[in-house]
């Protein structure tokens, strides 16, 4: 997922992805331990997207509390 892709998101959707993508992120680890994980570098890209998500929404986050200032 691309940073340009979840700006495009409502805060909401933003949370409700970041849920969705811990729950796979626990699935891929549960399928790594038992070695039934056919895509190692999928659990990677699941941490980064949900690192982006998280970034950008402390950004707007931040924003708005300087807004408010």
């Amino acid at each position: 997922m691309k940073a340009s892709e979840i700006t495009e998101l409502s805060l909401e959707e933003m949370h409700r992805k970041v849920t969705d993508l811990k729950e796979e992120l626990f699935n891929l680890r549960f399928q790594h331990e038992i070695g039934q994980l056919e895509n190692p570098q999928k659990m990677k890209q699941t941490k980064r997207d949900i690192a982006r998500i998280k970034t950008v929404l402390r950004e707007s986050e931040l924003k708005n509390n300087t807004d408010k200032e």
